[in-house]
């Protein structure tokens, strides 16, 4: 931490006191420090004012003279990220300039505390956006859709159900979605009579083996819940450890946070969250993104869902790590490996979406194939994802095949035959 290759990148001022109240605030939760124990408390208190001093004199060393602030400028920008419509009117050395701000505002620096306060109190999708995307291709003007995002929001509850029904395979899933929206409907017209109803958790544990189908359940459910009036925007945001730990203690509290913000209105998807559960004492950061997650939960309950996802034993072990998971994660979603036949109506399904079809002897293959995938599956069958592979890998054999053709009929550029899987 005191490396000055660190300092260097860092702006230092106001950081020990940042970092000493992290600290202390997480010292009885991480550490089991008590402070009503006079011994405890005293070996902590020197501890943190050992650190306090380290940084202040290492700061003292190599921050001597503050850079200047062309205050005019930031508050330039400030009001120009503040009345946007879309982020990609900007420059990325504009969109680079202010997330340096901001990271910098994070880190303490008192100078930008105003420009990173006021824009995530007036804009916090901007600095959700400017954070989380360096390519800053996110398109905030909620009035000038993509077609694609147009057609999305003109889709019917009817369509998004029925296009939930025609997936391949996920029978159980399919019922238990089904009977959430139900649910939800008879609670809906109960509310609007005034009737009184029990609390309902909508958080949900997707389990299942990759490859099947978790994410794009969770996109059609985003929307479902979007139409049936439980989220405002109806979007999915997906992450994992990666996108929610950082780098120090106190740094993936505001990650978090920040990836909790983008999601608002919508669906938190966190795959492989049990990847966030400590491993030892000395792991705090998952168990500092976990009560993060937690508190906003609470505090978001009208406009916020979380799915975590994962394989089964690792999720229900995930669950019954922490009481508050327990009390807000009591419904449960399995998804089942595919089975020989639906691995096979996957691919077939691929193949009419992309103008192809199998002569008899590719398509003989094809139903071996996935017999075989099936009955010899072990922990890292990838489900649908495997069968994607298997299928863009026979696109490029095709693809080597006709290179040489000078003259290619349609039929043959529709057509798969059984030299392509080979």
């Amino acid at each position: 931490m005191f490396h000055k290759d660190f300092l260097n990148e860092k702006n230092l001022d106001g950081y020990c006191s940042r970092l000493f109240e992290i600290y202390r605030d997480l010292a009885k939760a991480y550490f089991k420090c008590d402070y009503t124990d006079p011994k405890s408390y005293r070996l902590f208190d020197e501890y943190m004012n050992g650190l306090s001093h380290n940084l202040s004199q290492f700061k003292n060393n190599y921050f001597s003279d503050k850079d200047s602030v062309d205050e005019n400028h930031v508050s330039k920008v400030l009001n120009l990220l503040c009345e946007c419509e879309d982020i990609n009117n900007f420059t990325a050395d504009f969109l680079a300039e202010a997330r340096t701000w901001i990271n910098l505002a994070i880190d303490g620096n008192s100078q930008y505390e105003r420009f990173y306060d006021e824009l995530s109190k007036k804009r916090p999708d901007v600095v959700a956006s400017i954070l989380m995307n360096t390519d800053f291709n996110l398109n905030l003007d909620k009035d000038s859709k993509s077609d694609e995002e147009s057609k999305e929001s003109d889709e019917s509850l009817e369509e998004l159900i029925d296009e939930l029904n025609k997936l391949v395979g996920l029978e159980a899933v399919k019922k238990e979605v089904n009977s959430l929206v139900n649910l939800i409907q008879i609670r809906k017209i109960r509310k609007e009579r005034g009737m009184k109803q029990p609390p309902m958790s909508l958080h949900l544990v997707f389990s299942g083996n990759p490859g099947t189908g978790k994410t794009t359940v969770a996109r059609l459910l985003s929307k479902i819940y979007k139409k049936l009036g439980v989220l405002s925007k109806g979007h999915l945001i997906e992450t994992d450890r990666s996108g929610l730990v950082g780098g120090y203690l106190g740094q993936t509290a505001i990650k978090t946070q920040e990836v909790i913000q983008s999601a608002m209105g919508g669906i938190l998807f966190i795959d492989e969250a049990y990847t966030l559960v400590p491993k030892s004492q000395n792991d705090a950061y998952g168990q500092e993104a976990i009560d993060t997650i937690l508190k906003a939960m609470e505090d978001h309950r009208d406009d916020l869902v979380v799915i975590v996802a994962g394989y089964p034993a690792l999720m229900d072990n995930f669950i019954h790590s922490n009481p508050g998971l327990e009390s807000r994660f009591n419904k449960y979603i399995f998804f089942d490996d595919y089975n020989p036949e639906e691995l096979y109506g996957i691919f077939i399904s691929m193949c009419e979406n992309s103008s192809l079809i199998l002569d008899s002897k590719a398509d003989d293959y094809l139903k071996g194939l996935c017999e075989d995938l099936y009955n010899t599956r072990g922990d890292n069958f990838a489900n649908g994802r495997q069968i994607r592979n298997i299928f863009e890998n026979v696109l490029t054999s095709q693809a080597n095949r006709l290179s040489g053709d000078s003259d290619i009929t349609d039929e043959e550029l529709m057509t798969i035959l059984l030299q392509d899987f080979e």
